[in-house]
């Protein structure tokens, strides 16, 4: 009786383990895809901007050194952040009673996170300045910020191609009748 519970058992949880582990390799394999891409479209940045800036091969391994080391940081700030984010909206869910303390210290956690990620810009701009032109800083932080925010694009794009542009689910809005036409029956 029991080797036949058993077998049962381990006929029932055989493709469950087996999804798992299944779904822990494919995260793995994108989890290193994602550094590899993340290391060529850097790449890419930074030999852009040692073109675009001039920088001579000192300045160019001096500003790499710093992109690698604040990138680093900047990525752990952005991790806490996207946590804290995902758990204020959990906390947030309609017809739910949200936790006060915990959305308070949620909130905290995300003030302090953006001071975090202030302070990892102004000390990489003090660094660079050791190296860098005021110029060179200045278009640097341009390129910057355009490579940012087209990065978000793309990850935008990205969403909406996935179903998840406008939100899953969700009705697109109807757009509002002007003139009153809706009191009048039209």
């Amino acid at each position: 009786m029991r080797k036949c519970i058993l077998l049962s058992l381990a006929v029932l949880l055989a493709p469950s383990l087996a999804a798992q582990q299944r779904d822990s390799m494919l995260a793995q394999r994108d989890t290193a895809e994602a550094g590899r891409l993340r290391a060529r479209i850097e790449s890419t940045f930074t030999q852009r901007i040692q073109q675009d800036l001039n920088l001579s091969p000192d300045q160019a391994a001096k500003l790499r050194a710093s992109q690698e080391r604040f990138g680093a940081r900047r990525r752990d700030v952005m991790q806490q952040q996207l946590a804290r984010r995902q758990a204020l909206e959990n906390q947030m869910q309609p017809g739910i009673a949200a936790n006060s303390d915990s959305v308070r210290r949620l909130m905290d956690g995300i003030q302090t996170g953006r001071a975090e990620m202030l302070k990892i810009e102004q000390d990489q701009d003090r660094e660079m300045s050791s190296y860098l032109t005021p110029v060179q800083r200045a278009r640097y932080q341009q390129m910057r910020e355009r490579f940012i925010q087209r990065v978000g694009e793309l990850r935008m794009q990205r969403r909406e191609g996935r179903g998840f542009g406008r939100g899953q689910g969700m009705v697109p809005r109807r757009p509002a009748i002007r003139g009153g036409a809706r009191r009048r029956g039209i």
